[in-house]
């Protein structure tokens, strides 16, 4: 049975282009799903890039009211340090002008 009908060879290639249809569909629906498991890779992505921006939000708060506490207690350590130079820069001057 060498050589097959012209039949038997039309029906083999349609088995074929069958097959090959049913894959592609098969082909079809995978990539759907893999489309699908994308956005929701995306979705999961956006919500941690959002929970981060809000985490960085908050440290860069508190560290921005942590420096500004810092500063007035300088400022008010400086303003001491002041107050008690200017006190013995007087003392001195008096001592002075008493002898």
């Amino acid at each position: 049975m060498l050589s097959a009908t012209l039949e038997e060879r039309v029906a083999y290639l349609e088995g074929k282009v069958e097959e090959h249809s049913s894959a592609w569909e098969d082909l079809k629906d995978m990539i759907i799903h893999l489309e699908g498991r994308i956005e929701a890779l995306e979705e999961k992505v956006d919500r941690r890039i959002d929970f981060l921006d809000q985490k960085v939000d908050r440290f860069r708060e508190e560290l921005s009211s942590r420096i500004d506490s810092l500063d007035q207690k300088f400022s008010r350590y400086f303003l001491w340090i002041i107050g008690i130079q200017v006190t013995i820069f007087l003392a001195i001057v008096s001592t002075l002008l008493r002898l």
